[in-house]
């Protein structure tokens, strides 16, 4: 089995997920890999909504997306991921990607915090149709890290299980707090 980083393990479940014709989200456009995936899976008839605050995030998943030839399948968006709820309807999104943290090879001193990425959760769970996915990659260390982090684990725990189920995972072995994979699958409507 190949060595899977938490984005790997988190992109094995999102390929089994997104369809073409889907929408598809990626709340933290960073350098656009996710986004890039998600055009893919979609397909010409699907479409990706993709959120940064930075406009470098999303200049840079502009570039990648031109060079791989599927720019016109995803909408950039300059705005905050909290946000995400003016821009797609309840209940009609396949697949929403999230990587807490800052954007790579950018400004350490830019990066989600508590209070917006446990918004941006929450308006993603209502976005996300029956049998959807949430992918979250939680970064911790750093200056705001551990809180986010512990913020976002004490809000999962305490879903309603009739409604979704959440897998936390952890590599065990790895020291320096390393990323924890988490999927979350809306299984039911209240």
């Amino acid at each position: 089995m190949e060595n899977l980083q938490a984005t790997g393990w988190c992109r094995l479940f999102i390929t089994r997920q997104v369809k073409p014709g889907d929408l598809c989200i990626d709340a933290t456009a960073g350098n656009g890999c996710d986004t890039e995936l998600l055009c893919r899976l979609t397909g010409e008839t699907g479409q990706v909504l993709a959120f940064d605050i930075q406009r470098e995030a999303l200049e840079r998943t502009e570039k990648r997306l031109a060079e791989a030839g599927l720019g016109h399948q995803a909408r950039l968006i300059l705005d905050g991921h909290e946000h995400m709820g003016k821009y797609a309807e309840s209940e009609k999104v396949s697949c929403i990607v999230f990587n807490f943290g800052y954007l790579p090879g950018g400004n350490h001193g830019l990066a989600t915090r508590a209070p917006t990425s446990l918004a941006a959760v929450k308006a993603g769970l209502e976005l996300l149709k029956i049998g959807g996915l949430m992918s979250l990659c939680i970064y911790s260390g750093g200056d705001t890290g551990y809180e986010e982090r512990d913020a976002l684990l004490t809000f999962l725990k305490n879903l309603d299980s009739r409604k979704y189920l959440v897998i936390r995972c952890e590599y065990y072995n790895r020291r320096k707090d390393p990323p924890m994979p988490v999927l979350i699958v809306k299984i039911h409507v209240g």
